[in-house]
């Protein structure tokens, strides 16, 4: 069984008199240690799957399972639990609560866990270690340069040690050197500490550092073989 799996999954909103679809139907398998990167036109669902995926959303029809749970099965209350468990999310601008500290910011999600100071502090100091900002845990986000604030945000997003995590646009605030950076980072944490990721970005040289690509055109998904070709 693969971690993530979803099965016929579907998903359509309401425009006007419009019936938009952005997911019609559609199948994936993430393994465990994946790095999968999504691109496609603007509406075409990149942020719909983030959003079913990670439990935001429910999809009209079909079954989302993560590790063994099927996740859509799932009241609002239960979900919420799971999420701050099971799921980690990086952000495009970032979302650091200006008048906490590097540390504090990291910290927020193990206070929804049940450990111990000693064992929340441990998280905290490896999540920065990680990201190499040991040396920035006292600082404000006003104190940080974009690409530090952006790696206070990863810190946060696999503190918990997450199942998964979803980044929407990570590098879309970032200048080229900066990006490029960020793209490392995700990769090595992909590659050392074996994290299961999944990269929605609108950059075809984004979508080339995962180990798989995948297209969402017209509610489908289309894998990229090597070389670009679908």
């Amino acid at each position: 069984m693969a971690l993530v799996e979803l099965r016929n999954v579907s998903k359509s909103f309401t425009k006007g008199d419009d019936t938009i679809q952005p997911l019609d139907g559609v199948n994936l398998d993430i393994e465990e240690g994946d790095f999968v990167s999504l691109m496609g036109p603007s509406g075409t669902g990149k942020s719909t799957l983030l959003n079913v995926i990670s439990g935001i959303d429910q999809p009209d029809e079909g079954t989302i399972t993560v590790d063994g749970v099927e996740i859509t099965k799932l009241s609002r209350s239960k979900l919420a639990d799971w999420r701050a468990i099971n799921l980690g999310y990086i952000f495009q601008t970032h979302n650091l609560i200006p008048v906490l500290t590097t540390y504090e910011n990291v910290e927020l999600p193990t206070l929804l866990l049940k450990l111990t100071a000693a064992e929340r502090r441990q998280r905290v100091q490896l999540a920065l270690q990680a990201v190499g900002l040991s040396d920035r845990a006292r600082h404000y986000p006003r104190q940080l340069s974009g690409g530090q604030e952006q790696r206070v945000g990863i810190a946060r997003a696999i503190v918990a040690h997450p199942k998964v995590v979803v980044a929407d646009e990570p590098t879309g605030s970032l200048d080229t050197k900066t990006s490029e950076q960020i793209q490392s980072l995700l990769q090595r944490l992909n590659r050392e500490l074996n994290i299961t990721m999944l990269l929605v970005t609108h950059d075809s040289d984004v979508a080339k550092i995962a180990s798989r690509q995948l297209r969402l055109d017209e509610g489908k998904f289309h894998e990229q073989l090597p070389g670009g070709v679908a």
